[in-house]
């Protein structure tokens, strides 16, 4: 748990979009350069975020680790563009559908739409066996 003067301290850093009592929301451009920091010159989760700013006394050594290989972990599965586009944190947001085509989206949604009717025929079943 983080006191109000450590979030204050913490949100003063530029690598920080938010930072509540329990969690840090860290910029998705921190998240690329600790990973490649890690991997390209070697560095430690520690010295990582200490050349970030962070006052790891306050952040905790453990964060810092279990942050770095979260990140790496997507950076691997997903590459780059994963950390970008990381939807942690983003207060339920569905990730927005990219297709490669007309041909794919329309695909989709007619299968989202047998989905869909397939779902309202069981909810009315339901409803009918509730009636009798």
């Amino acid at each position: 748990m983080f006191t109000k003067d450590q979030i204050k301290e913490i949100l003063n850093n530029k690598n920080v979009n938010k930072c509540s009592p329990k969690s840090i929301t860290f910029k998705n451009e921190f998240k690329v350069l600790a990973v490649k920091q890690y991997y390209e010159k070697g560095y430690s989760p520690k010295m990582i975020f200490e050349k970030a700013g962070f006052n790891i006394e306050i952040l905790g050594i453990e964060r810092a680790k279990d942050s770095l290989l979260r990140w790496r972990k997507i950076y691997k599965e997903r590459g780059e563009k994963g950390l970008m586009n990381d939807t942690r944190g983003s207060s339920g947001k569905r990730p927005i559908l990219n297709f490669k085509n007309n041909k794919e989206e329309k695909e989709y949604l007619k299968a989202k739409i047998a989905y869909l009717e397939k779902e309202n025929d069981f909810l009315a079943k339901l409803r009918g066996i509730k009636r009798r």
